[in-house]
């Protein structure tokens, strides 16, 4: 891929989409699948925001239904299914275990009935391409199972457990880039670093917008028939620069923090309630432990959210006290943390943790802004589906015909496997000169790309060396850059490589990627100076 901004022509385009997360990528790749000429523009790397601040979950969301959310809870199940069969190398089952208690909250006779529902709305969970991928109905555990199992449960008045099963996204960061490179693989023109800063209108009607490359200071015009604004939780900020003054329409913003520690649980993940009655997850990841998430209002700039020590603390008392409160965790075993802001629909509840994960698709022409749809809203696991009913929209007000969508029909880019298990073993085998754990690792995370991975690694053994314990290398720097529009440090350490999401590889590490970088990118040495100190901050927890 390549960032078309720096060699933009003036051509106009059906849709252009502000926003390079999840969402906007999903719009993307609906969109150019069906023919239309698409510009997306994010202003920072795709999926650095809130599509890299999640669990690493795909999930129906079970908590939704004591809102009696009934169509979310269906729609996320399905969308469930969909994501495992389209990228089948980054979505996986993965089997929780919810502790019941004698309590008015976590008992038996509110989980159970709640458990059949679920497994009654996502009755087509057995209809996977591949056989894999089948998740079975929830069962039921005694007391002193679940204890044997997960032991840091609570085991005051416990009276046994439940197991069910939802997915894992093993890097969310990769399968947002997958959305991305579907869509450019469609046509789409794509770029990061490419920040809208005014909108192009006539005669009233909003045709496009101006866009600064922020590597280049370069400005340019995009010009489109209908312009898309998937900003998330800028997406209010967003429709402030197109009225050219604020309006009343705002989103609300949940920031959501989580953290990664030593091992806690082998394969399951562990659920509790917190002390105010949100469900927390101790999720087995990378050989480590990822507990999230907070779910609080966050009601400053979101260019601003940092994660702080005290929020990180307040999460440790939550943790603590959900499984116990034995003092399961402390700061000193905090090896990484990472958090986010969700774009809530603001649905006038007063907590965040109650507010709709629903999305809503705003035509912007009712406020004057004709040519301008808003996105607001939603979660990872619909995104696919909420693309596909954004272009339904979009449809409807051109008077086009609706075409049926291919988005659910076809995989991912990269992720063109129909036996994973299949897959991995040729991985392995056709590499068996390589740690296999490490070829296990890189090709799900690369998928059918992997070769292309290990033809660099192969052609010189300095891109081949292990940096860290999963046995990534330097190859996939080198390819992050020439073949994945990876621009700075971060990047490449926290949004093409896993090298960075677990903390701090070490100076050493973090010098051989910057050279690399430096040589491909032909940074200067003040820029590499400044990309390492921005890597080490990024990567390091708050003082």
């Amino acid at each position: 891929m390549k960032r078309f901004i720096e060699s933009h022509n003036g051509k106009d385009y059906d849709i252009v989409i502000i926003g390079g997360g999840i969402t906007g990528a999903a719009v993307g790749y609906e969109a150019a699948s069906r023919g239309l000429s698409v510009a997306l523009v994010e202003k920072g790397d795709f999926g650095a925001a809130t599509s890299a601040a999640t669990s690493k979950l795909i999930h129906g969301g079970l908590r939704y239904l004591a809102n009696f959310e009934l169509g979310l809870v269906r729609e996320s199940l399905r969308e469930r299914r969909i994501l495992e069969n389209i990228a089948p190398n980054f979505v996986y089952p993965i089997p929780f275990i919810v502790p019941l208690y004698n309590n008015s909250k976590s008992n038996k006779w509110l989980l159970k009935p709640a458990m059949l529902i679920y497994d009654t709305l996502s009755y087509d969970k057995g209809f996977t391409w591949d056989r894999t991928k089948k998740i079975p109905l929830h069962c039921s555990l005694s007391r002193r199972k679940t204890l044997e199992i997960v032991p840091v449960v609570t085991f005051e008045n416990l009276t046994g457990g439940i197991i069910f099963y939802d997915c894992s996204s093993i890097i969310p960061e990769r399968l947002t880039l997958a959305f991305i490179k579907s869509a450019a693989k469609f046509g789409a023109d794509v770029s990061n670093y490419a920040k809208v800063e005014d909108f192009t209108r006539e005669q009233g009607k909003v045709t496009g917008v101006i866009v600064r490359d922020l590597l280049t200071g370069k400005t340019v015009e995009l010009r489109g028939k209908m312009t898309i604004n998937c900003g998330g939780p800028w997406a209010d900020i967003i429709l402030d620069i197109a009225r050219g003054k604020p309006g009343s329409q705002h989103v609300r913003r949940s920031q959501g923090i989580h953290i990664i520690t030593r091992k806690l649980t082998n394969k399951y993940v562990i659920g509790a309630l917190t002390p105010d009655g949100r469900y927390c997850n101790i999720i087995p990841w990378r050989a480590h432990s990822l507990i999230g998430t907070t779910d609080r209002e966050y009601t400053g700039d979101p260019d601003n959210y940092r994660v702080t020590r005290e929020a990180i603390e307040d999460f440790i008392g939550e943790v603590n006290g959900s499984f116990g409160g034995r003092g399961l965790i402390q700061y000193s075993d905090i090896m990484y943390a990472y958090g986010g802001l969700r774009p809530l629909i603001d649905d006038e509840t007063r907590d965040v943790v109650k507010t709709s994960r629903k999305y809503e698709i705003y035509d912007n022409e009712i406020d004057g802004l004709q040519g301008l749809v808003t996105v607001e809203g939603g979660k990872y696991t619909t995104s696919r589906n909420l693309a596909e009913n954004v272009l339904k929209t979009v449809m409807k007000k051109w008077g086009t015909p609706y075409k049926n969508s291919v988005t659910a029909k076809r995989h991912l880019a990269g992720c063109e496997i129909k036996d994973i298990d299949a897959f991995i073993y040729s991985a392995k085998t056709a590499n068996s000169d390589f740690n296999q754990s490490s070829m296990d690792y890189l090709a799900r995370i690369y998928g059918t790309e992997f070769n292309n991975v290990m033809a660099i690694a192969r052609r010189d053994k300095k891109y081949a060396a292990p940096l860290n314990a999963d046995g990534e290398m330097p190859a996939q720097v080198l390819y992050a850059i020439k073949q994945e529009m990876a621009c700075t440090l971060t990047d490449i350490l926290l949004r093409r490589t896993g090298i960075g999401t677990l903390g701090n590889p070490g100076t050493e590490v973090l010098e051989t990627i910057a050279e690399i970088a430096s040589r491909e990118l032909k940074w200067s040495a003040a820029r590499v100076d400044n990309e390492l100190e921005k890597a080490v901050k990024a990567l390091s927890l708050p003082d």
